[in-house]
Parts: C-alpha cells; sequence; structure tokens
C-alpha cells in the first residue's frame, strides 16, 4: 500500500467447485500457473488445496477498487473453467465435508498444519480483508480501538455461511465458529500506543511462538506488510457489489475517524465484553434481528442502524468518491444478506419437493450464478 492516506486494498478467498456435480475440487498446478500468468501477483493458493486467493492493487478509489476485483474475479473464473471447475464467493460450502479435504503443500501451511494441529484441518472457510491505507502507526493503533465498534455491524451485513456439512447451523456466519478456535483470533485488545502494540506482539515473536504477526489474526489488525489497518471480520461476498459497499464503509469509517481526531474527538470505547455480544448477535442473526446499540441502551434493527451509519458517513463518502456504493447500502439490508438469500433458496427447493441433498445443490447453484451476476 502507498503512503497516501485512505487507499483501498482488498483480499478475498474463493472456493473451487466442480461446475457438473458442485463439489469441491482441488486446484489443479495447472490452474494456478495460468492464474498466475494473468494476474501477476495477485492471486495465491490458499491453506485448503481447493481454495484460492485474490488481492486488488492499491486503489485510490472503490471505483478502482472495483474494477480491479472484478477482473480478478473474471479472470479466475475463466482459468477455472478450462478445467471443469468455477468459483465461488462465499464464507462456507454448503454441504461439503471438511474432513476430506487436503492442504497445500507450502512450507507456510505445512507449519500450520503442525503448530495447530486438528483445530486448523476444519479451516474450510473463506473470509474478505479490506485494507485502508494510514501512514502513521499511532493513528493505526488509535483508530484500531474504535472502528472495533462497528465490526458486528459489517459481520451481519456480509453473513454468508449458514450451512456447514450438509445441515443448516441456524447461525448467519459459521464461519467464525470455526474460526475462533484458533489462537489470536477475535476481537483486538486495546493498546494506547503503537509502542504498546509492539511490544506486546513483540513478546510472542521473542519467545518463538510467531516469526511474525502475520500469525496474529484478529478482526481487525495493523497489517504486517502493509501501512494500513485491516479489516478482517467479513464473511465473504457471494456478489461483487455487495463487497464493494462493505469496502466503502470501512473506508469511510475510517477517514470519518481520523477526522474525528483531529477535531480532539472520538468515538466512545466500548469494553470488548458489550462488544462482543453484538459481535455474537451479528455471527447469530446476520442483519435480521439486530444489534445493539450501546448509547440508546436498546436493540436496535439493523436497517436502522445502517440508515444512521448511511447518514454519518455522507461527507466522507463524498470526498472519497464512495456516495453511491455507501447509498446502496439499505437496498443491501433490504434485499437480504447472502446468508438469507440461500435459505430462502434452499426453501424454496423443499417447498418444490426436493430432498435436502437437492436443495443444497440449489444453493450451490445460486452460489455460482450470484459470483458471475457482477462480471
Amino acid at each position: 500500500m502507498s503512503d497516501t492516506p485512505y487507499t483501498l486494498g482488498i483480499e478475498e478467498e474463493y472456493l473451487l467447485v466442480d461446475l457438473e456435480t458442485g463439489d469441491l475440487a482441488e486446484a489443479p498446478a495447472d490452474l494456478m500457473e495460468a492464474c498466475t500468468a494473468e494476474l501477476e501477483g495477485q492471486v495465491s493458493p490458499e491453506f485448503l488445496q481447493c481454495q484460492i486467493e485474490i488481492g486488488t492493487r492499491v486503489c485510490g478509489t472503490v471505483g478502482e477498487a472495483r474494477d480491479d476485483l472484478r477482473r480478478l474475479r473474471a479472470t479466475v473464473s475463466d482459468c477455472a473453467a478450462r478445467f471443469g471447475l468455477t468459483p465461488i464467493a462465499v464464507s462456507c460450502h454448503p454441504s461439503a465435508d471438511w474432513k476430506t479435504q487436503h492442504h497445500t503443500d507450502k512450507d507456510r501451511y505445512n507449519q500450520l498444519a503442525r503448530d495447530l494441529g486438528g483445530v486448523v484441518r476444519r479451516m474450510l472457510i473463506c473470509g474478505m480483508h479490506m485494507h485502508v491505507g494510514l501512514p502513521d502507526p499511532d493513528l493505526r493503533v488509535d483508530l484500531m480501538g474504535q472502528l472495533s465498534y462497528f465490526l458486528p455491524h459489517l459481520l451481519a451485513l456480509s453473513s454468508s455461511s449458514p450451512y456447514w456439512q450438509g445441515e443448516d447451523t441456524g447461525l448467519a456466519s459459521y464461519r467464525l465458529t470455526v474460526f475462533d478456535n484458533l489462537p489470536r483470533t477475535g476481537l483486538p485488545p486495546r493498546f494506547n500506543s503503537w509502542a504498546e502494540y509492539e511490544r506486546t506482539t513483540g513478546a510472542l515473536i521473542e519467545l518463538g511462538l510467531i516469526e511474525d504477526t502475520t500469525k496474529i489474526w484478529w478482526d481487525l489488525r495493523p497489517s504486517h506488510r502493509f501501512p494500513t489497518l485491516e479489516t478482517r471480520i467479513c464473511d465473504v461476498c457471494p456478489r461483487l457489489e455487495d463487497a464493494l459497499c462493505l469496502a466503502a464503509v470501512v473506508q469511510c469509517l475510517t477517514r470519518y475517524l481520523a477526522r474525528l481526531r483531529l477535531q480532539n474527538i472520538r468515538w466512545r470505547i466500548y469494553d470488548r465484553f458489550l462488544i462482543n455480544e453484538n459481535r455474537w448477535r451479528a455471527q447469530r442473526y446476520g442483519a435480521s434481528e439486530g444489534l445493539i446499540d450501546f448509547g440508546r441502551r436498546e436493540i436496535v434493527p439493523v436497517a436502522e442502524l445502517i440508515g444512521e451509519l448511511v447518514e454519518l458517513l455522507e461527507a466522507d463518502a463524498e470526498a472519497l468518491g464512495c456516495a453511491a456504493e455507501l447509498h446502496a447500502l439499505p437496498g443491501l439490508v433490504a434485499r437480504g444478506t447472502s446468508s438469507e438469500r440461500q435459505r430462502a433458496v434452499h426453501a424454496a427447493a423443499v417447498a418444490a419437493g426436493a430432498d435436502n441433498a437437492q436443495a443444497m445443490d440449489a444453493v450451490i447453484r445460486h452460489l455460482i450464478e450470484e459470483y458471475h451476476a457482477d462480471l
């Protein structure tokens, strides 16, 4: 990332499925080579062989990110099609069994398998990470504490993992249930300075427990490689435009909180215990049951909270050139998150006479269609 404030970068992880059956498929070496040749370092394998990861270039605006992300999604799709495969952008495959998957034979992933044992074998999950450029490291740490308040809102809007191994989990984001079994996950601790952050994380590095802070997987963290604040709470979005809406929110929130700081004002810091309650509500219900407004001490519908957030961030969206994406957020809530849409497809298939396996296949077909809808 450049040293310009509020630049944007998006990373997404996809699952590869067989075009005919919808089953997970391991990426052939030739597929990765084809993607690498066309995407010039913007694509890489992930922990499991059925996964593939992409990352945009440094983008000044959400519009630039749209162009690059669309190109990345389309290229992965085109390359995969040569091998009878297609990507889907979803945090959990609706019916696959994690026990039949194999991890990628790379030094980093072999080390993860050794360090984390059986916990990491269940990592059949995908996420979306958004980087916003902040050259000042102390500002990154300061905003991390304030931006944490909004992480449950982002999770609720992005939730795309209601199913696990062919069963409805009752959750909107089952991905977090799996991910939170790893160490060094969840909401970030509160730090008063960059020096305190480095001293705290450095203790684990000095002890040889981790080699660097890439092994710290908080929902929000200062990036190890770039001068950015990296938001990691989100499920991956099947639809490109939904992902861009969330990127706009993160970029605008970062600018908004930085502006407050210049005025000697800050967003109120709430205890992690309280924010975790909202995180759980987002994980369980997505956008359907409301989140706690701690100032009002009420559970407020997500649609109302998002309306307030859009109004709060309008000036920043205008300055950053992403007003259209910000104003698309209420529509995202109105038509339902991916977890809601998946359940609707499943219910419609069952109502039409399908058994559970056939209904799950309908959900997978729906996810394939949504991936390609905005390309």
